[in-house]
């Protein structure tokens, strides 16, 4: 057995030598107060806080135009999502003149629209944009329209081919995000090698959820059928 003190008010938990713990101990160790964060974590430094603004800058701009990939994040009354935007090239995403609006393009994909039927609901977005190379990362989060114009989906055409619907994004919050995350994984490094040993496939999770799917034919035939499913 082994006993730890919590960080607040001085309480202390019981647990097994191998660190598992029954549900009042896991109780006593769950931080429920925001205040508590503050025990356990140093205060933000004045550069951190000050680099969030309303609208995309220069260097903002900059960043979303070498991105050919984002990370969307939206939610609504009955789930939440995290869905990945690709391109064709870096600077699928558009940013207008003046800075305070992003236009995302929605390629084609299964068809579960996940984040399209929430920002319908819920207009929140977040969105974090990655450079290949690059371990910074740039975050915007704002508010969420899904549009239709077809004058802003010609804009987006690729070899004639428009997307389903543009996702018009207004600026709330704007800022680059340290790199600590990206260096700690070598995210980029591990990247450029072949694909790792043991990582399941789209074949080997259909295989999992419908018995009797033969997992490489699967991957062969989507393989086959994706490049003229892009756009």
């Amino acid at each position: 057995m082994f006993q730890s003190a919590t960080p607040f008010g001085g309480a202390r938990v019981t647990g097994t030598a191998k660190g598992t713990q029954g549900m009042e101990g896991l109780e006593n160790t769950t931080v429920t107060a925001v205040d508590q964060l503050a025990t356990l974590y140093g205060r933000p430094s004045e550069r951190v806080l000050r680099k969030e603004i309303d609208h995309v800058d220069a260097m903002g701009r900059a960043f979303i135009a070498a991105s050919p990939f984002l990370i969307l994040a939206t939610g609504s009354s009955h789930e939440l999502d995290c869905s990945p935007k690709g391109g064709d090239k870096p600077g699928f995403v558009q940013v207008e003149d003046d800075g305070r609006t992003l236009l995302i393009p929605d390629r084609r994909g299964n068809n579960r629209i996940d984040s399209i039927k929430n920002v319908v609901e819920d207009p929140r977005v977040a969105l974090i944009f990655l450079v290949p190379g690059a371990n910074e990362t740039y975050r915007v989060n704002g508010r969420a329209r899904v549009s239709v114009d077809p004058v802003l989906k010609r804009r987006f055409a690729v070899d004639g081919k428009e997307p389903t619907t543009v996702i018009v994004v207004a600026i709330e919050q704007a800022f680059q995000h340290c790199p600590k995350a990206l260096v700690r994984s070598d995210l980029w490094k591990a990247g450029k090698g072949d694909r790792p040993k043991g990582v399941p496939t789209l074949g080997d999770f259909a295989a999992a959820r419908t018995p009797g799917t033969d997992s490489s034919a699967y991957d062969a035939d989507y393989a086959r059928r994706m490049p003229s499913e892009l756009y």
